[in-house]
């Protein structure tokens, strides 16, 4: 690693103490420290490797394939959208909830998840949001109005907030070098690849045996994953962390970790401020007209009244040695910093574009929901293609450019949308879009999972995945609530009679296509200037 991941290091240090005295001390002596705690670090990851092929099998496949089952959900009830609000009768204020409620709820939980994990165990945690996955996967399709559904598509995403943060610390925790490598660009795959099968599936089963089927599907196969994992995760994942991986902590000495370790009062103050932000932000994307009403005003300016009180928060609790959920000095790295923006706004455009494509192809060129699978297919294939190569380049070319080519490919897939037509010809266009889409998202996602989780302690691996994913959710959802008020305000705006015409719902799409495109630019523009020097972030340290 460069001298420049060397000091994410030092700043990532949990230790308040440390991270205060460290910028009054000789640069050597902060090097000289740093690589102390990395050799300390990476003696504690190769014992806690595991060398079988068939484990090593178990962790990728698993951790991939429930995240991957995740945002398959998303894909399918974007697809499915259209059928289930006539099935159940959804308003049409709560339209996109069902889309955005498990975002929403997701990023909420995250920071705290990934601080329970860190306390109680990765794997105890992975297999109870996987487990709790299943069950409210299936209790979306059993769903028998709006309400039901919307409830536990929000309880999904509470689920997989317990799985994304504790996935990022059992791959840290027992794999290393080429298959670390491999998990990360698997599992950043696992999440675009997902929504894009997720899309292609709903539709197929929307027009054959019914929409209820694609959520039952679901739970069978997150179920299958389950079992799988049960039986080949290595239960010595939960005493990494620890003196070795053979002494696992009892049960009252986790619980005492979780007691004495965690920032509740941070974790609350983080997650009512995320929770309020994500509400009003889907309200908008419901209808452009609840940013007026009374309560979502009260309830914005609260969430930014949060804001300065958790910095000084976190910032009192790191001045006193006290754990922080998120301690101030991270943000104070370059790095560490253009990461989680850069995250924000290429997951944002990602979901964006693809959900917009999705009305495109069903409002506007008046596809079935089959046709508009099909018409998916190559977004999963190229998110395939895409991560394959990530993980054979990662560690022969230095990262920002993996990330930086990664995103300005992605500059295509809005560009190929904005000329668009109602009769306009899919190979020249949405297919253009569809496999260019894909390559910023799991370049930089693939890319950041390597470099927070080789900055942190095993100790707090969890954590940092906690507070990657949150920033990927809330892009996520703040990028479906921007394009859904664009569209609208744009097509209202437009000079057709009818608002409701393709010709209509075209202006406004056009308008979104520039929007994505405006944040692909920002993450370039970003990445070039704040991940200069990262080196190579996939090479093997021993």
């Amino acid at each position: 690693m460069s001298g420049t991941s060397i000091e994410l290091s030092h700043i990532a240090r949990p230790q308040a103490a440390v991270a205060k005295s460290a910028s009054t001390r000789r640069p050597s002596t902060i090097i000289e420290d740093s690589q102390d705690d990395q050799a300390t670090s990476h003696s504690l990851e190769r014992t806690a490797t595991v060398s079988s092929k068939s484990t090593t099998t178990v962790v990728i496949a698993s951790v991939t394939l429930i995240t991957g089952i995740s945002t398959l959900l998303n894909g399918l009830t974007t697809v499915i959208l259209p059928t289930m609000a006539v099935d159940l009768d959804i308003p049409s204020n709560l339209l996109l909830w069902p889309s955005s409620i498990q975002a929403l709820t997701c990023g909420c939980v995250l920071l705290l998840s990934g601080s329970i994990a860190d306390a109680l165990g990765s794997r105890f945690m992975y297999m109870l949001g996987s487990i709790l996955q299943s069950v409210f996967t299936l209790g979306c399709g059993l769903s028998r109005n709006a309400t039901q559904l919307i409830i536990f598509r929000g309880l999904s995403g509470i689920a997989i907030a317990f799985c994304l943060p504790s996935a990022v610390s059992i791959i840290t925790s027992t794999l290393d070098g080429k298959r670390r490598n491999f998990a990360f660009a698997a599992m950043g795959g696992g999440q675009p690849v997902g929504f894009s099968i997720g899309l292609t599936l709903g539709g197929v089963l929307t027009d054959s045996i019914g929409w209820r089927w694609g959520f039952y599907s679901a739970a069978v196969a997150n179920t299958v994953v389950i079992v799988v994992a049960l039986w080949g995760l290595p239960s010595s994942i939960d005493g990494v962390g620890d003196t070795s991986v053979a002494e696992i902590p009892s049960w009252p000495q986790r619980w005492h970790r979780v007691k004495t370790e965690i920032d509740w009062v941070g974790a609350l103050i983080a997650s009512t401020a995320l929770a309020m932000l994500s509400y009003v932000f889907a309200s908008i994307a419901g209808s452009r007209s609840s940013i007026k009403q009374p309560s979502s005003i009260a309830l914005l300016v609260v969430a930014l009244l949060l804001i300065p009180l958790f910095i000084f928060w976190v910032g009192r609790q790191e001045n006193k040695g006290r754990p922080a959920i998120i301690p101030n000095s991270l943000w104070r790295n370059r790095i560490f910093s253009t990461i989680c923006i850069a995250v924000f706004f290429t997951w944002g455009s990602f979901n964006a574009l693809e959900t917009i494509l999705t009305f495109y192809f069903q409002d506007v060129q008046k596809y079935s929901a089959t046709q508009t699978s099909i018409y998916f297919l190559p977004a999963p294939i190229a998110g395939v293609l895409i991560n394959l190569a990530m993980g054979y380049l990662v560690q022969r070319v230095q990262a920002n450019w993996l990330v930086i080519i990664g995103c300005a490919i992605s500059f295509g897939a809005p560009i190929a949308m904005v000329n668009t037509n109602t009769d306009s010809n899919y190979w020249s266009t949405a297919f253009l879009a569809n496999i260019l889409n894909p390559t910023g998202a799991d370049s930089l996602f693939t890319i950041s999972n390597l470099l927070i989780t080789s900055v942190f302690h095993a100790k707090t691996q969890a954590l940092a995945g906690g507070v990657f994913n949150t920033i990927s959710q809330i892009g996520k959802s703040v990028g479906l609530g921007l394009v859904a008020v664009i569209a609208a305000d744009v097509t209202q705006k437009s000079g057709y009679e009818d608002k409701k015409s393709p010709e209509a719902l075209l202006e406004g799409y056009k308008a979104t296509y520039w929007f994505c495109f405006a944040c692909i630019a920002v993450t370039v523009a970003l990445s070039t200037w704040g991940l200069r020097g990262i080196g190579k972030v996939g090479h093997k340290r021993d």
